[in-house]
């Protein structure tokens, strides 16, 4: 596409020392339109298949009509209807084909969520920290977990089961040189040699983690957000508009080193006991035996200053912190590579008569870590519970509990993917099922209780579809009120009534959620209490009780370890087919719309947090334009774009939000956002956007499954929501509309004429040079702004 031709440092989008010059009285008016998930085209955006990009680059860019580049020096009679300019920020989430790979990072964005799910807090900064605390000690927990699994298929079940017994080394000739007999004692038979040499698979992914994760905060956390003012010392109502809520660079520095050096020492962990164990053995090396436990010694306080770190500092946003821990950054990881050489140079050291057998020592690991995430979670709900109880919000999801939820289920996550790994490597090594020992019992009891949850997952859809079959039959006798004069058509009535039936099923998510979350708790404390006291999993546990007991323990074990494989290899499918489709790369990158938007605050190898970009982007684009024109701007935000384009216009100076009235539809920003995320979206928080800006209009749909109204109480200024736009826009063939309308539902709220009424009232309401005054209810307000709908 045509770059336009760049003028003043105005235009281009930049910040210019000094006061900008303004045209007197020009009367500019601009529509800054923000798609939502999924992404969009430039020229379906702007309904003209000539687009210039104004300003940005090949991943988010702010494009117009060929013939508008520039509008603003135009006649006056150009500028009687908004010139509309699209800012399209899709790739941010949805561009080349590696971007399909984060489908693996899943967990962590998971937990990442958690932490933006705090309930408000009002005055408790102490309980806020622990929160915060807690639930990056359990994203630190999933970093451990991930490695440990890579470390129990590299390390357990291949070099030292595997290689280690006759009958599976000869089922795999990759593991030849490996086995001692098969290699006739060769010089990596030895069992220390052959962990040290598997403990490389772990630590290279460590690694390219830490990779990814360095070069996603170059790209998003190291984006300069526009300084202003410090933000006051109390908690104010907006969070999301404090000067450093949108530059996490130091936080996500100090965690990446933090988790680097985390999978490096749980690598290293995994390697050590076991040859600690030989050489306490009588006839080891006495020397082995002092170095061994000053080693795992030395291994267990470099954990322990990993965890301090996670839990010195949080976040930062009441200031931008442009400070970096340099030599934290250094030492840290560093430090645990360093520990990891010796461990492997310790485990590789030649020891006679060394045979494995058994499972690798430390198998309790996965045990452990259950154990330490089923403790965070618990003690979450408590703090999210007294939280919530300091200052109730009667629309937030699971009365202040969806953070500690939705963190147990990144656990589960976590733990169903590794176990999964784990199932399916034993199964492929050991095709007899006989020759070694396999993975460790725990996890074989968590593939167990996974039949059981999704017993009651498919009785929970069951509960839906019968919800939703008496809400579209409700909805049926409300369409045929809604459209009395028109031809009763009972299938049209019936798909009419059906879409806002499905629609309505959103707001059931919290309930569904909540029992979910409290059925994986209480069953992976059954799976962990069952391998802790039996020893074996439940197939053998189950031996010698009543038949149909026995019978169901070991067709939960096999068919979970079925799913658990079966569900592995549709991930790595759906992986690799985005990768190579854009299609369906487009669909992956919809989750990640939704689900990064936070900064990574909990977690530093999560997908990274495309806001950090867009919501600067918007901000300088908003700022620099007004400045320069003085002119009245229009943001315009549907579904996802609506929420960017709230964290934009709470980080605009004064001057430039009262120059800048609001436009969303199809907004999940109370629907969503403000009932799980009540500490940034709730009601304070909105209200206080709808008093900030010059004006605000929502609009929504019935049949929309995702946008909803604002639900502001009265008293804060003219009403924020239109009453629901008709969907469809004729029930039957019309003379305005003599073809059959679709049901939109989420989608084309443009076609509606409302969405042009209602722009044309809030520009109505803003001044060329100066906001309009903010006296709603003076007799006056409503002569300026016309005799329709409510002017927000």
């Amino acid at each position: 596409m045509e770059r336009a031709q760049e003028g003043t440092p105005a235009e281009r989008g930049e910040i210019v020392d000094g006061p900008a010059e303004r045209p007197k009285d020009s009367g500019a008016a601009l529509e800054l339109l923000v798609h939502g998930v999924g992404g969009a085209t430039p020229k379906d955006m702007l309904n003209d298949p000539r687009t210039v990009r104004i300003t940005g680059d090949d991943v988010a860019a702010v494009f117009r009509r060929a013939d508008d580049v520039r509008a603003e020096h135009g006649p006056a009679g150009h500028r009687e209807e908004p010139v509309p300019e699209a800012y399209v920020w899709c790739n941010l989430t949805s561009g080349n084909g590696t971007r399909a790979l984060w489908l693996l990072l899943l967990p962590f964005m998971v937990v990442n969520l958690a932490h933006w799910m705090r309930p408000t807090a009002r005055g408790r900064r102490r309980l806020t920290r622990l929160y915060g605390l807690l639930v990056r000690l359990a994203g630190l927990s999933l970093t451990v977990l991930l490695v440990a699994a890579v470390c129990e298929v590299a390390l357990d079940l291949a070099a030292w089961q595997c290689a280690g017994t006759r009958a599976c080394a000869d089922r795999h000739s990759w593991l030849g040189f490996l086995s001692p007999e098969a290699s006739d004692g060769g010089w990596w038979s030895g069992p220390g040699r052959r962990l040290a040499l598997a403990a490389l698979v772990p630590a290279a992914l460590t690694g390219l983690l830490w990779y990814l994760s360095l070069r996603t905060w170059s790209a998003y956390e190291s984006q300069q957000p526009m300084t202003h003012e410090t933000a006051p010392e109390d908690d104010g109502p907006v969070a999301l508009g404090r000067p450093g809520f949108w530059y996490g660079r130091r936080l996500v520095a100090r965690l990446r080193a933090a988790h680097t050096a985390a999978g490096l020492l749980t690598v290293a962990l995994a390697l050590a006991p076991a040859a600690a164990r030989h050489d306490r053995a009588p006839g080891g090396s006495e020397a082995l035996a002092v170095l061994g436990p000053l080693l795992q010694a030395s291994l267990l306080a470099a954990a322990a200053v990993v965890v301090w770190v996670v839990c010195r500092r949080g976040r930062t946003d009441r200031r931008l912190d442009d400070a970096l821990d340099a030599r934290l950054l250094r030492l840290l990881p560093l430090t645990a590579l360093l520990l990891l050489a010796l461990t492997l140079l310790y485990a590789g050291w030649r020891r006679p008569g060394w045979e494995s057998a058994g499972r690798l020592p430390g198998d309790t690991a996965f045990g452990a870590i259950t154990l330490a995430q089923g403790l965070l979670v618990i003690v979450l709900a408590g703090v999210a519970h007294t939280l919530h109880r300091g200052a109730p919000d009667r629309r937030a999801a699971m009365r202040g509990l969806a953070g500690p939820a939705v963190a147990m289920l990144a656990c589960a996550l976590g733990g169903v993917m590794s176990g999964g790994v784990a199932q399916r490597v034993a199964d492929w090594l050991d095709g007899t099922g006989a020759s070694i020992p396999g993975p460790p019992v725990v996890l074989t009891w968590q593939a167990s209780v996974i039949p059981p949850l999704l017993v009651l997952i498919l009785g929970l859809c069951c509960w839906l579809a019968r919800r939703a079959w008496h809400i579209a039959r409700d909805e049926r006798a409300a369409v045929a009120r809604e459209f009395p004069d028109e031809t009763g058509d009972p299938a049209r009535t019936r798909r009419i009534a059906n879409a806002r039936a499905m629609a309505s099923l959103t707001d059931r998510g919290p309930r569904i959620v909540a029992v979910t979350s409290a059925a994986t708790l209480l069953l992976g404390a059954g799976a962990l209490a069952g391998s802790l006291t039996t020893g074996r999993t439940p197939g053998e546990a189950a031996q010698g009780t009543y038949a149909v007991v026995h019978g169901a323990a070991e067709t939960a074990q096999a068919l979970g370890s079925w799913l658990i494989g079966l569900g592995f290899i549709l991930f790595v499918t759906w992986g690799r087919r985005a990768y190579k489709d854009s299609s369906a790369r487009r669909t992956i990158g919809i989750l990640w719309d939704v689900g990064t938007f936070w900064p990574r605050a909990a977690h530093p190898f999560a997908p990274p947090c495309y806001a950090e970009r867009a919501v600067p982007d918007l901000t300088w684009r908003i700022e620099t334009w007004t400045r320069a024109t003085g002119g009245r701007l229009v943001l315009s935000g549907h579904s996802q774009g609506s929420v960017l384009a709230a964290a934009a216009a709470w980080q605009l100076t004064p001057s430039a939000r009262g120059r800048v009235a609001l436009l969303t539809y199809g907004s999940p920003l109370e629907r969503l956002y403000g009932r799980w995320f009540p500490a940034h979206f709730g009601t304070d928080a909105l209200g206080a956007l709808h008093q900030e800006v010059d004006c605000w209009r929502n609009l929504h749909r019935r049949t929309d499954p995702i946008g909803g109204p604002v639900r502001l109480p009265g008293g804060r200024g003219p009403e924020v929501d239109r009453p629901p736009l008709k969907d469809p826009l004729a029930y039957g063939r019309t003379e305005s509309h003599p073809l059959p309308e679709p049901i939109l539902g989420h989608s084309d709220y443009q076609a509606d004429p409302a969405f042009a009424e209602e722009r044309r009232q809030l520009l109505a309401r803003l001044r060329p040079d100066v906001p309009a005054p903010r006296h709603p209810q003076e007799p006056g307000d409503g002569a300026r702004t016309g005799s329709g709908a409510p002017a927000g």
